[in-house]
């Protein structure tokens, strides 16, 4: 059925609603004879979603449990028996609570385990510590990372196995997430991104034509990469983000250097290089504490993705407190905010050939606001 115009619908929904009593006839091409109430309905219904939004918030590693070698005190099992489940996300689930979808890289194992994979940091919390994704109100997460089978098989089937009695959504690797939301489709995948080959790219390239196959209005494609605390994405991260934009995302996610590192708009999308740590048990007190919300508003016209686009970056720590790391990532004011934001900002100047450097952004409450198109 062609598109009617939304003034026509709406002079349409005006006469039917003012002429209850007589029957309405329209003759055009596309609806010739009585309007029967069935094709009444789709026209409303083509008003009604004429344009729609969709908000989605990603940060950074979380990592809700600690290592056993760490110790108890101060630890992430030490602060949830001081403070409880509710105190991880409690500043930063007013922001999640109003978006449609939050993201972050889960860098932990949710399992009673005790095999664990030969290497130096073997990362794990209690299966009741799940509920603390739901408190903060995340509602998906990446596995594909270096801590995901720090616990081995077993480790991972139980991780998946609490999220999904969380009612928390997990992709990475094989599995993928697609899901509608507001009426819209979207898809997520998650990758390891250490290396720039032709496989990797032929299984990019798979993955996110077989998620719009499969109906996927908006894909976005995390990836764990990047050298540990360093503040430039290099060369392999260049190279894969711009990559699976051309592929067919529409956001890509970056996380594992465990500083941030800059954005970049390329070809109207945005890639993320590092969101940094954010509900961070690996590290009792890390020396740089800066992280920061990313949130993209996509705008949608009769069901087709626009050109209008959204952005928001907000500054934050990790800890609530300055003298130690106590795992309550909390968003940034005044002169703090300031200085979070100008070194994001700053990172990202830094990319070649980016085109957020010559953006306008306009300040809200210490959030800086990109928008274009539309």
């Amino acid at each position: 059925m062609a598109k009617l115009t939304v003034p026509l619908l709406l002079y349409l929904t005006f006469l039917l609603s003012h002429q209850p009593d007589q029957q309405l006839e329209i003759q055009a091409a596309s609806t010739p004879g009585p309007l029967n109430l069935d094709y009444f309905a789709t026209i409303v219904d083509d008003v009604i979603n004429y344009e729609n939004t969709l908000t989605i918030s990603a940060a950074g590693d979380v990592t809700i449990g600690s290592d056993d070698s760490f110790g108890y005190h101060g630890t992430f099992h030490h602060e949830v028996d001081q403070s409880g489940l509710d105190h991880f996300g409690k500043n930063v689930a007013p922001i999640f609570e109003e978006d449609d979808l939050t993201i972050v890289n889960l860098e932990t194992t949710l399992t009673n385990s005790q095999n664990k994979a030969e290497k130096t940091f073997r990362f794990a919390g209690k299966p009741s510590y799940t509920e603390i994704l739901n408190l903060s109100s995340v509602e998906a997460v990446n596995l594909a990372n270096n801590h995901t089978f720090d616990y081995l098989d077993k480790g991972y089937q139980d991780t998946v196995t609490n999220l999904d009695t969380y009612n928390i959504d997990s992709f990475g690797y094989d599995k993928v997430f697609l899901k509608e939301i507001n009426d819209i489709t979207i898809g997520a995948l998650g990758y390891n991104g250490w290396n720039d080959t032709s496989e990797v790219r032929k299984q990019i390239e798979k993955d996110i034509s077989s998620l719009k196959e499969q109906g996927a209005q908006i894909v976005i494609t995390n990836f764990h990469w990047g050298d540990e605390r360093h503040y430039h994405p290099n060369a392999t991260q260049q190279s894969l983000g711009r990559f699976a934009i051309d592929a067919g995302a529409d956001l890509v996610l970056g996380h594992h250097p465990h500083v941030v590192q800059g954005v970049e708009e390329y070809k109207s999308k945005y890639i993320v290089y590092s969101l940094g740590n954010f509900m961070f048990g690996g590290n009792r007190n890390p020396d740089d504490k800066d992280t920061f919300i990313f949130q993209q508003t996509f705008h949608f016209a009769f069901d087709e993705l626009t050109d209008k686009k959204d952005i928001k970056i907000i500054p934050t720590s990790i800890s609530s407190v300055t003298n130690r790391n106590n795992y309550q990532p909390t968003p940034l004011d005044g002169t703090e905010a300031e200085r979070v934001l100008n070194k994001i900002l700053t990172l990202s100047d830094d990319i070649p050939e980016n085109d957020i450097a010559y953006k306008d952004y306009s300040l809200e409450e210490n959030v800086a606001v990109f928008s274009s198109g539309g």
